[in-house]
C-alpha cells in the first residue's frame, strides 16, 4: 500500500520520481499531465494494449509443454505423457489439461529458436541491438509513468511482490533492469524487491514536507498570477492537483491483491497444487520450487491489475525453476513438471478464463516462453539439458489469431522442421501489438534503432 513517511529522513528522489512523482525525465509530472491535456489524451502511437511477458526462467522442455512426440522413442518422448485439446489432432503434456481444454483460445509456436543454450533473460532484452528490456523500449516511448494515474508503464514481477516469505530474486543470469543506452529511468520498476531496489510504493518523505512544498508552489503562483493570463493559471492548478493526487492516491491499489475479490484470488491460486510436504527436499532448488507453488497464480492475477490500471508491460517470473537436469539442483523432467507444469497451467488458465470474462482479452497480450529449451533426449538421471534450437512458445489475446500452431519441429524435436521463428520475431510481434508500427517510424523523439526494429523485423507470420 502507498504511504508516505511519518518522520523526516532522506528524500530518495528516483524513487519518488518512478512511482509518479514531482518530477520525470526533466519534466515535473505536472507538465507531463498538462502536456497530455494538451495534446488531447491518448498517445497516438498506442493501440491501447498491455503485455504479460510471463518468462519460464531456465528452460522449459519443448516437448513435455506443446509437442509431446508421443510416437517418438521412450528417450525422446514426453516423460508427462500427453493430454488431447481443443484443437483436433494436437496434443500439449500431460501436466498441462487445463490449458489444453483452453487451446483454441490461445497459439504455440513449434518452431520457435532462441539461439543458444545459455541461461539468461534473452527473450525479453533485445540483447543483439539494444542490451535493454522490451518493457524500456515501451516506456522509452511513452514515458515511465502513465500521465493521468502515475502507473509506471514497465514493471517487473517477481514472487516478492505478492509473497515477503519467499527468496530473493536470481539476478546473476542477466539482468531484468537491463536498459542499454537508454537510461536507469526507464529500468523496469519492481515492487516487493526490500533491499535490493526501492521501497515497495513507499513515498519516503514526511506529509508536512509534501505540504510544504504545495504551499509553496501554491505561493510562486501567487506571483506568477501577476504575469499569466487567468484561464492559463487555473489550467496550471488542476494539472497540479491531479499530480499531488496521483502521489497519494490510487497507484498502490494496483498493487494491492487484498483490494481483489476473494473468490478471484482463490481462483487464481496456485497454493493449493504444490504444498512444500509435496516436493522432494533434495533438490538444492527445493525452496524456489515452494516459491513458484505460492507466488505463480498471484503474480498471474497482479499482472491483470496492473494492466487494468495502465501499465503497459509486466514481466513475471518465479526465478529461474524450469532448469530439469536431475543434478543436485534441479529435479528431471517428469517430477520438475509436477512442480512447474501444474502450476504454470492453472495460473495462466485461470488468467486467459479471467481476461476474457473481464472482456479484456483484446487489450492484453500474454507471451509465456524461456531463454532455451531442452536436450531432445532425456539424459541418463532422467533430466534433459539445455538446448537452444527449439523451444516452447505461447502466446494469447492482444488482437492475435487465436488456435494456431505455427511452424513444425522435427521428428526428435530437435529443431525446427519449418522456417524457424525467432527471438526477432516475436519482439516484432511485440511491438506491433503495442504500436502502430507505420506511426511509430514517422515519429519524431522515437530512437531510430527502436523505430528501425518495430519496422524492419517480421512479426510471426499468421498471428497478426
Amino acid at each position: 500500500m502507498l504511504s508516505i513517511g511519518e518522520s523526516a529522513g532522506r528524500f530518495e528522489r528516483r524513487e519518488f520520481l518512478r512511482i509518479g512523482g514531482l518530477g520525470l525525465g526533466g519534466l515535473s509530472l505536472a507538465q507531463l499531465l498538462g502536456a497530455q491535456a494538451l495534446a488531447g489524451g491518448e498517445n497516438p502511437l498506442l493501440k491501447g494494449r498491455s503485455v504479460v511477458f510471463l518468462f519460464m526462467h531456465g528452460g522449459p522442455s519443448q516437448i513435455e509443454t506443446f509437442d509431446p512426440k508421443m510416437e517418438a522413442p521412450t528417450e525422446i518422448r514426453s516423460a508427462t505423457g500427453e493430454v488431447s485439446t481443443a484443437l483436433p489432432g494436437i496434443t500439449f503434456g500431460g501436466t498441462l489439461p487445463k490449458l489444453a481444454k483452453l487451446a483454441d483460445q490461445f497459439s504455440i509456436v513449434r518452431s520457435f529458436q532462441t539461439g543458444d543454450g545459455q541461461h539468461n533473460i534473452k527473450p525479453i532484452v533485445c540483447k543483439d541491438s539494444f542490451d535493454a528490456n522490451i518493457g524500456t523500449l515501451y516506456s522509452r516511448i511513452v514515458g515511465t509513468n502513465r500521465l493521468d494515474n502515475g502507473m509506471p508503464t514497465n514493471v517487473a514481477l517477481f514472487p516478492k511482490a505478492v509473497d515477503p516469505s519467499t527468496m530473493p530474486r536470481i539476478s546473476n543470469f542477466g539482468k531484468f533492469e537491463s536498459v542499454g543506452n537508454f537510461g536507469s529511468v526507464y529500468a523496469p520498476f519492481i515492487p516487493g524487491a526490500g533491499g535490493e531496489a526501492q521501497e515497495n510504493l513507499r513515498l519516503n518523505l514526511p506529509l508536512a514536507r509534501l505540504d510544504d512544498r504545495r504551499s509553496l508552489l501554491q505561493g510562486l503562483d501567487v506571483v506568477k498570477a501577476s504575469l499569466d493570463a487567468e484561464p492559463q493559471l487555473a489550467g496550471i492548478d488542476r494539472v497540479r492537483e491531479q499530480a499531488f493526487s496521483t502521489i497519494l492516491g490510487g497507484v498502490a491499489d494496483a498493487f494491492d491483491l487484498s483490494k481483489e475479490d476473494a473468490a478471484t484470488i482463490a481462483r487464481y491460486d496456485t497454493a493449493p497444487l504444490m504444498r512444500p510436504e509435496d516436493i522432494s527436499r533434495h533438490w538444492n532448488n527445493y525452496e524456489r520450487y515452494v516459491d513458484n507453488g505460492k507466488a505463480l497464480g498471484k503474480l498471474m492475477l497482479l499482472a491483470r491489475r496492473l494492466c487494468e490500471a495502465g501499465c503497459g508491460f509486466v514481466t513475471v517470473t518465479t526465478n529461474f525453476v524450469w532448469d530439469m537436469h536431475s543434478d543436485v539442483n534441479n529435479a528431471g523432467v517428469e517430477e520438475g513438471m509436477r512442480y512447474m507444469g501444474l502450476p504454470f497451467d492453472h495460473a495462466v488458465s485461470a488468467f486467459l478464463e479471467d481476461v476474457a470474462d473481464r472482456g479484456l482479452s483484446d487489450r492484453i497480450l500474454l507471451v509465456c516462453c524461456g531463454e532455451m529449451g531442452r536436450t531432445p533426449r532425456i539424459n541418463a538421471r532422467g533430466g534433459r539439458d539445455h538446448w537452444g534450437n527449439l523451444s516452447p512458445l505461447l502466446l494469447a489475446g492482444g488482437g492475435i489469431q487465436p488456435g494456431q500452431v505455427v511452424g513444425q519441429s522435427t521428428r526428435d524435436a530437435a529443431e525446427p522442421l519449418t522456417s524457424p521463428i525467432r527471438i526477432p520475431n516475436l519482439i516484432a510481434t511485440i511491438m506491433s501489438t503495442l504500436f502502430d508500427v507505420g506511426a511509430l517510424r514517422l515519429a519524431q523523439g522515437v530512437p531510430p534503432e527502436i523505430a528501425r526494429a518495430a519496422g524492419d523485423w517480421e512479426p510471426i507470420p499468421g498471428l497478426v
